[in-house]
């Protein structure tokens, strides 16, 4: 793998607001340009979002594990367990294996807040970490442990949504 420079930051992109997925993708969307090798991984996101389509014709690799029920996290199902430590589990694999510029692991820290992984699993994985790997991690709830080991967070608040006023999610805006 070609080293690309100054790479091998931690990101976290939380918050209740909308666009912390966005900002990822943007982030990918940028790297791409610059022939990256990127993967994402989307924990408990396996709907057919337009941001799919796009990324695999801009040749960035995707695994997504999930259902395609809203997880309650009051009603926990064995299957949601088995798709979030499968994506752990790929993640561990990928950041193993190297050959990535970009790893964006998306929702992981909802996943967590849910109990779905544990949250020493995904401190373990940030610790093994390659040096010259950007890694991003995204979802509304995010452990002060995690933000300990990161070295750029932003954190993205609501102050005014078009669902306030009725608005459904829009294709191609929301979804």
């Amino acid at each position: 793998m070609k080293k690309k420079d100054n790479l091998g930051l931690i990101h976290i992109y939380t918050g209740r607001g909308k666009g912390k997925t966005t900002a990822a993708l943007g982030l990918a969307l940028r790297a791409a340009g610059h022939n990256f090798k990127i993967a994402i991984i989307h924990f408990m996101k396996i709907w057919n979002y337009g941001e799919v389509k796009s990324l695999r014709k801009l040749g960035i690799d995707l695994f997504r594990y999930g259902t395609t029920e809203l997880i309650d996290p009051e009603k926990l199902s064995p299957v949601d367990f088995e798709q979030a430590n499968k994506a752990l589990s790929k993640a561990e694999e990928l950041i193993k294996n190297g050959g990535y510029d970009i790893l964006i692991l998306d929702e992981i820290t909802v996943a967590i807040d849910f109990k779905l992984i544990p949250l020493k699993r995904v401190v373990d994985l940030l610790e093994k970490k390659p040096d010259n790997l950007e890694l991003i991690l995204t979802g509304r709830t995010c452990p002060k442990e995690l933000f300990e080991k990161a070295d750029l967070i932003s954190r993205i608040d609501e102050i005014k949504h078009p669902f306030q006023k009725g608005l459904v999610a829009r294709k191609g805006i929301e979804f």
